[in-house]
């Protein structure tokens, strides 16, 4: 992870497997919700009045190649390009590329196709679709498993914005600065990083939205011959999977949205909720192991603190930094299964080796032995950024320093100065406050929380459930722990969301599952 990524991050699977021109107005609607009508500039929902050339393209389905994440996954799973419209407002103009993985129902009674968005933003759906789908075997024999590149993203016209040595030379910058010298560096790294965004991208620096991935889903959608759209969004692919709800009411087919972003929170809110969830998820981790919630926090803290002064020594000739250190504690809080793990890290930097954190903040970060970084940091900022029109000043963010110091000693601080470090002098405005997710008249969606998640905390599935609309967002609650429900070891989630894909059979509202 480097220092800015925030901890949206993907589906707990996924993220233990790793162990300019064109943007909207600055002032945005006036509502701070994202612009989504279908206007006269924007598509609609009619596929008859979008260019044939896009609409009746035949994927040419072969061989999937190596990516920089293993070798090819296997016969079973196919790999093909489409072509998308550069601007939504402009589909007869300049097209990119968009990068997709299927592999094809293994029973005779198939539904369509099941699109799934492991969240991020930024995270690679072909590389990740062909690990996952151990968990989806049910739903395999049915559907035919599908994913994709988000534009901007690895094979789907990915951007990096800044290289591996560049890259490893940021973890020395200090993401809770201390002083004057430390706030400079912070804000400079930045910046940097955001002209190193607008250099690569070019372009597509202005058209990387949820929103127009959205729209991407949607001609996925009739490419792939399905009269509807059935998807399986987590984490951040929660709120694509809204927005997408919101544009396509009429499409919407059988929605799950599993580990749920809040679409009422803006940029400092959503940094409240991560703030409270994780420190809720190290709580019950401390409590797990005997430990005094509050004095196993501030033993935490202290080491923390230590790391701050004095970098750790670790593997490798490295040093673990402060930064390194808290991210190294983050990544075993997604899973419950993880966390021996943490313990073990823990213990170890207590006796002054950093290792073990150093080795779990490399594999949230995608950094190799060989030092080579994965590009999911830059294509979620470059993401998130066009996405959020809250822009925080330095000034603002030191004001709320105390609050977030007060709802998590540990994760507070961090994620506090990160509201403001994130988009900082970024070359393109945000389009909106919060995300449009209303989608009166469609289909019931399934809203999946989990008590325990500590990177979109469970308070935010009811408000997207709200939010979508009265008899459309259907709860459904985990009493758990971790990043996700499905697949995290609940029979009763794991079967009452497969009966909804597979069936249609939607569950009672409300429905909870211990």
């Amino acid at each position: 992870m480097a220092r800015y990524v925030r901890w949206t991050g993907l589906t707990a699977a996924a993220v233990l497997m790793a162990g300019c021109s064109g943007g909207s107005p600055a002032d945005g609607p006036a509502d701070g919700k994202r612009d989504t009508s279908l206007s006269a500039t924007s598509p609609t929902n009619s596929a008859s009045e979008l260019p044939a050339s896009l609409t009746s393209q035949k994927p040419a389905w072969g061989q999937c190649k190596a990516t920089s994440d293993g070798p090819p996954p296997g016969d079973a799973w196919q790999c093909a390009t489409i072509k998308a419209p550069l601007d939504w407002s402009k589909p007869d103009g300049q097209t990119i590329d968009l990068a997709l993985i299927r592999s094809e129902a293994s029973g005779s009674e198939r539904v369509g196709s099941l699109l799934f968005n492991f969240g991020g933003p930024g995270g690679s759906g072909v590389s990740m679709m062909p690990a996952y789908a151990s968990l989806a075997e049910e739903l395999h024999e049915r559907y035919d498993l599908v994913s994709w590149d988000p534009r901007g993203v690895a094979a789907s016209e990915g951007v990096r914005c800044r290289s591996d040595q560049a890259m490893q030379a940021a973890e020395s910058v200090d993401a809770t600065p201390d002083d004057t010298a430390e706030e400079t560096a912070y804000f400079k790294d930045a910046a940097d990083f955001g002209a190193g965004c607008e250099k690569a991208a070019g372009k597509l620096m202005g058209h990387v939205s949820t929103t127009d991935s959205a729209r991407d889903m949607d001609l996925m959608r009739q490419v792939l011959g399905d009269e509807k759209m059935h998807y399986f969004g987590i984490s951040y692919g929660t709120e694509l999977g809204g927005v997408y709800a919101h544009l396509f009411p009429g499409n919407v087919g059988r929605l799950v949205l599993d580990a749920v972003v809040d679409p009422s929170a803006d940029t400092v809110g959503h940094a409240k909720n991560q703030a409270r969830g994780f420190q809720r998820a190290l709580d019950n981790y401390l409590k797990s192991t005997g430990q005094d919630p509050a004095q196993g926090t501030q033993k935490i803290v202290d080491l923390l603190d230590r790391i701050d002064a004095e970098p750790m020594p670790a593997s490798s000739n490295r040093e673990l930094t402060q930064t390194l250190a808290l991210t190294g504690i983050v990544l075993p809080l997604y899973s419950e299964q993880s966390w021996p793990t943490l313990t073990s890290a823990l213990e170890a930097a207590e006796k002054g080796d950093g290792s073990g954190l150093l080795a779990l903040a490399d594999a949230y970060n995608e950094r190799d032995a060989s030092g080579r970084y994965g590009t999911q940091t830059h294509s979620q900022r470059v993401i998130s950024c066009l996405d959020d029109r809250q822009r925080p000043t330095q000034e603002e963010t030191k004001k709320l320093l105390p609050e977030f110091r007060k709802i998590s000693p540990v994760f507070g601080e961090f994620l506090g100065w990160d509201t403001a470090g994130w988009c900082h002098d970024w070359p393109v405005p945000g389009q909106f406050d919060t995300p449009e997710v209303s989608a009166p008249g469609a289909e019931p969606v399934l809203v999946v929380g989990n008590t325990g998640d500590p990177a979109t905390p469970y308070e935010g599935a009811q408000k997207m459930a709200d939010e979508l609309g009265e008899d459309v967002g259907v709860m459904l609650t985990w009493k758990g722990e971790g990043h996700g429900a499905y697949g995290s070891g609940s029979d009763c989630v794991d079967s009452t969301i497969n009966a909804y894909l597979l069936n249609g059979k939607v569950p009672q509202d409300g429905k909870v599952c211990s």
